[in-house]
């Protein structure tokens, strides 16, 4: 049995909450450049330009890519054969992000309370999810995940008979509803199937998956491939000023469903598409 203390998951947390809200990883980055040398609208070829000069900014000066530097989403696979000493993991991660965020000058924008608000100070708690995997490695998930973007979002409950196209439709609609608001261009995460909460939060695990990877079950690799062209094809454009540029990616994840049912949910990304990981 591998022991591994929670004070390494703690200073893990730390530096990627600096990191992640600092470096974009290649994938997004190339997708923007890519995107860019097909856009023949002056104004969006310009906006995806002024994109990648923020990215370079954000590198050389080692500060925060957007100002919004979100709710940090941290997801945790914890090996079967490890055994986590020394406290709490669900403390380290919120010390983790805690450190990471003050230390790293990141805004904190967590409240107390849906409801009465109140700002935590801290940018905690983070929302932390674990999964227990064969092994002996923890890898660790960091998103932050920014709210212009997230309150674009939406689910649907649909019945069996919706089929293909309503589930396609669906997910464009999505997109065409939140216009220029979650700063495109977007990553549209999708989950399908499971339950209410599991298609939530496959969506938003569907972010994570990296821009140049093929879906490895062909069926939903052309799909995604064909919405993209349909969500581009709405011409919102970066920014929302026009252009053929509305998404740089969809990526859809699924799980068995209920035969009543089929739940389907849309989480979108605005174009700084965060996550980094470590594998302890």
């Amino acid at each position: 049995m591998r022991e591994i203390h929670v004070d390494k998951i703690r200073d893990a947390v730390a530096e990627m909450a600096v990191e992640v809200n600092s470096f974009l990883s290649d994938d997004v980055c190339e997708a923007i450049a890519s995107f860019r040398e097909r856009e023949d609208w002056p104004i969006a070829e310009d906006i995806l330009g002024k994109i990648q000069k923020n990215i370079e900014i954000a590198k050389r000066d080692y500060v925060p890519l957007c100002q919004d530097t979100g709710f940090a989403c941290v997801f945790i696979e914890v090996g079967q054969d490890v055994h986590l000493v020394g406290g709490s993991v669900g403390d380290a991660v919120n010390e983790g992000v805690r450190r990471g965020y003050t230390d790293g000058y990141l805004r904190k924008s967590v409240v107390k309370d849906p409801i009465r608000r109140g700002n935590t100070g801290d940018n905690t708690p983070a929302h932390i999810h674990y999964e227990i995997v064969p092994g002996d490695r923890v890898k660790i998930t960091l998103a932050p995940k920014g709210f212009g973007s997230e309150n674009m979002s939406q689910i649907k409950m649909f019945a069996p008979a919706a089929g293909e196209e309503g589930v396609k439709d669906f997910i464009v609609k999505c997109v065409e509803d939140a216009g220029a608001n979650p700063c495109p261009p977007i990553v549209v995460g999708v989950g399908i199937g499971g339950t209410f909460d599991r298609a939530a939060l496959m969506a938003k695990q569907a972010l994570l998956v990296p821009l140049d990877e093929e879906n490895p079950d062909r069926y939903y690799a052309d799909m995604e491939k064909e919405l993209l062209e349909r969500i581009n094809r709405l011409g919102i454009g970066p920014q929302g000023f026009g252009g053929k540029t509305t998404a740089l990616g969809v990526k859809i994840k699924t799980f068995p469903t209920h035969i009543a049912g089929m739940p389907v949910a849309v989480n979108i990304n605005c174009h700084v598409s965060r996550h980094k990981e470590v594998v302890l």
